[in-house]
């Protein structure tokens, strides 16, 4: 009995360890059988390359294994890789592709609207519209909504449906839509309670048991200026949900539907992803920003949308009825809105679809003229608890019996976030 009872640990054993061989094949890591005493790891660089073809192509996400190699130095082997900062960026490049199906989906559909006559803060029509598209009310006023049934379809009415949300729930439906993309839709419903699958308000949320803040979010990271994500790469951004907001005090607002923008990155090319790597994140290009709202108070604002149609339209008609001193102040305008981050940042803002960050620093100069606007990463578990569910779905359906423990590192805070105000 007792060496049946070792051959089966020995089989779970050697069948656990093919699960996690295949995981971290199917993220792009390369197994070399090697006359060597120990493993070696060469990982590169991989969060600053297009892809992982292009990471391997350049010799990064490489494993040389002893031939003779015990189970368990292949078992700490593994559990090394699978907690090693290339596999964050490994799994990025996943999440960045499904992130711009999602988003690509959603910025499509022309039901999806920011506003409009609706019964609460989220709109599914009247007379049962949330139960016909696939949630139930978790808060009263339409302040929060799971899933029904499946949480697939709850998604799909995002895709499809005539639906009503202002933009922070749009960088939650962005973010889960990504999660239902990554997975697929049979994963996503087994992966995922329906309670985890929340949106509403960021108080609702909180309150909740969702997955991206609430009893499920698990660890965050913090990282609001980007440095960590500016020293990683362009991959390390991919997905990630932030904030554009008011830098001055509340009183200089005069559009209050345009305090803020929520956002998820969709794509950062490899010019953005150099300026912030060399400025060290985002702290820089707000104080560019602030130059940019500083330089338009001396501009001649005429017509409505001024600022769109002179910096992102470009209307000659505006361009060339400038005075020398006002195109010389539009020169230096135009060289912070060409900046590589300012141009090749994109982000996905429900409903203005996917544009680079400049067009909305640019619109809100028109909307709220009194003040600056900066960017921020939000408090995200992204890298955490997301990128660990993924792992642990993986490895369920290979056969695994356990988890993969802690994977990657990030700061722990507590699961909430800076309330998210209307776009």
């Amino acid at each position: 009995m007792v060496a049946l009872a070792l051959l089966a640990a020995n089989a779970a054993s050697a069948s656990e360890a093919a699960c996690e061989r295949a995981l971290l094949e199917e993220l792009g890591w390369r197994f070399l059988a090697a006359d060597a005493a120990q493993p070696r790891i060469d990982a590169g660089t991989p969060c600053e390359r297009t892809s992982i073809a292009d990471a391997q192509a350049r010799g990064g996400l490489r494993v040389e294994v002893p031939a003779d190699a015990s189970s368990a130095t292949i078992d700490a082997l593994h559990r090394e890789l699978l907690a090693h900062p290339a596999t964050t960026c490994a799994y990025a490049f996943k999440l960045g592709d499904a992130t711009r199906r999602a988003v690509d989906r959603l910025a499509a559909n022309p039901g999806y609207r920011f506003s409009g006559l609706q019964a609460g803060w989220i709109g599914f029509g009247l007379f049962g519209g949330a139960a016909r598209d696939g949630w139930r009310p978790i808060a009263g006023f339409g302040r929060g909504y799971v899933p029904r049934d499946r949480n697939s379809g709850a998604i799909n009415a995002f895709y499809s449906g005539n639906v009503r949300a202002e933009c922070g729930v749009g960088r939650q439906v962005a973010q889960l839509a990504a999660q239902a993309e990554l997975y697929g839709p049979d994963g996503f419903d087994a992966a995922f309670a329906p309670e985890e699958i929340a949106i509403g308000t960021w108080h609702v949320l909180n309150r909740s048991g969702g997955i991206l803040q609430g009893a499920a979010a698990g660890e965050m990271t913090r990282d609001g200026l980007a440095r960590k994500a500016s020293a990683l790469g362009r991959q390390a951004f991919m997905g990630v949900p932030g904030y554009i907001e008011h830098v001055f005090a509340r009183d200089t607002l005069d559009d209050i539907n345009n305090q803020a923008e929520n956002f998820v990155v969709y794509d950062v090319d490899a010019q953005a992803a150099s300026a912030l790597r060399a400025r060290g994140g985002f702290a820089e290009h707000n104080a560019m920003a602030e130059d940019l709202w500083r330089l338009s108070q001396s501009m001649p604002r005429q017509g409505s949308r001024y600022f769109e149609r002179l910096l992102v339209e470009r209307e000659p008609a505006l361009r060339t009825q400038l005075d020398p001193t006002q195109a010389a102040t539009l020169a230096r305008l135009d060289a912070i809105v060409a900046d590589p981050f300012f141009s090749g940042f994109r982000i996905y803002v429900h409903r203005h679809g996917v544009t680079p960050i400049a067009y909305h620093f640019v619109r809100l100069l028109d909307r709220n003229p009194r003040t600056p606007f900066r960017a921020a990463l939000a408090l995200h578990n992204v890298h955490t608890t997301l990128m660990q569910r993924w792992f642990e779905h993986r490895l369920l359906g290979c056969g695994r019996r356990r988890g993969p423990g802690a994977i990657g590192e990030s700061q722990a805070v507590a699961p909430t976030a800076r309330a998210a105000r209307r776009d």
